[in-house]
């Protein structure tokens, strides 16, 4: 017998029955429940999601039209209107939030986007973090207020370069600033960030450097500094001055008073100097380099993917999600993986540190069910 299945049935075997029916059992989602499974819940808001269905009508009506192929996904009937509204008021949202990091981490183990591109002999976890800002129309979302006319949100994005996939993604205000959103978040020891230009900022760097956070950024054409050392020798390839470095400014020495790198890269493509600006000592100056140019992963993830676009923004009703973590919480996402003989001075591994949980929202648990969703999707 031929057997074809659907897109929607395709999309639904990655998330295994068995699987679902634990986190089920372990939430207590369908305590007291009369034949209306969390499973059909499920498929129905997804079909939700997947039509663009604005109201419980459209949902059940759509599902209805299918009635003869509703079997193959797992359910028997289309829901009632009143039978799914009352679901998504009542049932915990945590069970779709555990089904949301399980199937996160089920991707990231398939290596669903791809392995690191760039090999390096460190063992360290190698992170990007930048923000990218989605403009809006001022008159439709008033609240999202950036400048006398024009609105707009931004979104903060930590990058894992293990599989290009978001660890954490903050949604804000336009008008917050990229260097408040990277001192609050506090990473582990061990971690190599890349960070461009608009990230430039003593305090911050005096603040990794205590922390044993490792970071590669571009300098500031008007930082002053004083050379304490020059590489001497011959340099490699591309590689035009290694110094090390100290600031000389009032406010620079008591924010960072801890000894800097400094490495020009000649970029043949573009024809200009680069130069970067490390407390990494005991790397590599090509290795260094290399960092800063996998930092471009997170400018292509940025322009390539629709993970979030103002049509997503309109969904989330500012009160939702704005600064809110949309996707990670930095717990377990950015552990050190320090190789057993690193090539740099070996550093106090302090406990593992957790950035708070965002709390849920007191909206609905249908509200809920959609921002989860979502961002399911856009990691897809």
């Amino acid at each position: 017998m031929l057997q074809a299945a659907s897109l929607f049935n395709q999309l639904l075997q990655h998330f295994p029955r068995t699987e679902f029916a634990s986190l089920v059992k372990k939430h207590q989602a369908e305590r007291a429940a009369k034949g209306f499974a969390c499973w059909t819940q499920f498929v129905a808001m997804t079909f939700c999601q997947l039509a663009h269905a604005d109201s419980l009508r459209e949902i059940c009506n759509g599902l209805a039209c299918s009635e003869g192929k509703l079997v193959h996904l797992g359910i028997a009937n289309a829901p009632n209107k009143s039978t799914l509204s009352y679901a998504n008021e009542h049932r915990p949202a945590a069970l779709f939030e555990d089904l949301f990091y399980t199937s996160l981490n089920r991707f990231r183990e398939q290596q669903g986007m791809g392995a690191r591109k760039a090999r390096f002999r460190f063992k360290n976890k190698l992170l990007s973090l930048d923000s990218t800002t989605i403009s809006l129309c001022l008159d439709l979302f008033p609240w999202a207020k950036f400048r006398r006319a024009k609105g707009g949100v931004k979104a903060h994005v930590l990058l894992d370069h293990d599989d290009y996939l978001p660890s954490y993604v903050l949604i804000t205000e336009a008008k917050k600033s990229d260097v408040r959103i990277a001192q609050s978040l506090d990473l582990n020891p061990g971690s190599i960030v890349a960070v461009d230009r608009g990230y430039n900022d003593y305090a911050l760097f005096g603040k990794w450097t205590d922390g044993d956070v490792f970071f590669v950024s571009r300098l500031k054409d008007n930082a002053a500094y004083a050379v304490k050392e020059s590489a001497m020798g011959p340099l490699p390839r591309n590689i035009l001055a290694d110094e090390l470095i100290r600031f000389t400014g009032v406010q620079a020495v008591k924010d960072c008073p801890h000894l800097m790198r400094r490495v020009v890269v000649w970029d043949p493509i573009n024809e200009r100097e680069i130069v970067l600006l490390t407390n990494l000592l005991h790397f590599g100056a090509t290795t260094i380099a290399a960092i800063y140019k996998d930092r471009w992963e997170i400018e292509l993830f940025s322009e390539s993917s629709t993970w979030c676009t103002p049509l997503d923004v309109m969904e989330f009703r500012g009160s939702i999600a704005l600064n809110r973590p949309l996707v990670g919480s930095l717990v377990g996402s950015v552990r050190p993986r320090i190789a057993q003989h690193p090539r740099f001075a070996v550093s106090r591994v302090h406990p593992h540190r957790l950035v708070s949980l965002a709390t849920l929202s007191s909206e609905s648990a249908a509200r809920q069910w959609f921002e989860w969703r979502r961002g399911w999707w856009q990691l897809r």
